[in-house]
């Protein structure tokens, strides 16, 4: 049992990091059993992210470059794979006009000026919201939290929307145990709690309803969720996330 719980973990580390945790070894899980996992793969992602933020405001180069300095670690560490699927979805729900052709513009590897400017907005928001926090006493766990808080509602909604492809990683993902997804959104919870209770309550329902927008929209669009669609619901939920803790301690 143990054995398999680690498994799940690495996996879910290879998944969503690039972080270095070995090979798996057979029988290697199935994705969707690794999801539970998925929160804490993003709080080791951030934790260097966060010294980072640390070191570089103690430094004196300020909460502009501090912020920049985090957001660039945490792209560093995760292999921007959050990133290119909120390119992605931005050029597919922007550039195609029937659902074919929005997941044939998804599939390409290459950007758009939908992408372009979806990445564009969201880091110089992300730098904004971040700068206007300007403590790492605050912003360090907030990153963390917000990491997990972020992730915590993915296998949620890979267990509750319809794959739109037959294939990719969307698909492979889907099956995801209800005792993963409890998990998963009981540690994204619980990484909120150094900001407080109530703060921690407020800001994952923000969570929450960004992700679930998200889903509304791609359910719209192309009838149901893909690897690209997951990438760009964790990046917007971050995002709001922290909007509201801005809103809240700003």
């Amino acid at each position: 049992m143990l054995r398999a719980r680690v498994a799940e973990a690495r996996l879910a580390m290879l998944l969503l990091t690039r972080i270095p945790v070995g090979y798996l070894r057979d029988p290697i899980p199935a994705t969707g059993a690794s999801a539970w996992g998925w929160p804490l793969a993003g709080a080791v992602a951030m934790l260097p992210a966060g010294l980072i933020y640390w070191a570089l405001h103690a430094a004196g180069f300020g909460p502009t470059v501090a912020a920049l300095g985090l957001i660039f670690a945490t792209t560093l560490l995760t292999g921007a794979m959050h990133e290119d699927g909120l390119a992605d979805m931005a050029d597919g729900f922007g550039g195609g006009q029937t659902r074919a052709r929005k997941l044939e513009i998804m599939r390409d590897s290459r950007i758009g000026s939908y992408g372009v400017m979806a990445l564009i907005l969201t880091v110089a928001l992300q730098v904004a919201l971040i700068t206007r926090l300007d403590h790492p006493a605050l912003v360090v766990p907030a990153a963390l939290g917000l990491s997990m808080a972020s992730r915590a509602m993915l296998p949620f909604w890979l267990a509750r929307m319809p794959a739109a492809r037959a294939d990719g990683l969307g698909h492979g993902a889907a099956q995801v145990p209800a005792a993963c997804v409890y998990i998963a959104v009981a540690f994204g919870l619980v990484g909120l709690l150094p900001l407080g209770f109530g703060a921690a309550a407020v800001i994952f329902a923000g969570v929450v309803v960004a992700t679930a927008l998200v889903a509304a929209l791609a359910l719209r669009q192309i009838g149901g969720q893909t690897g690209d669609v997951i990438g760009a619901m964790q990046k917007l939920a971050e995002l709001a996330g922290w909007g509201v803790t801005v809103y809240l301690f700003a």
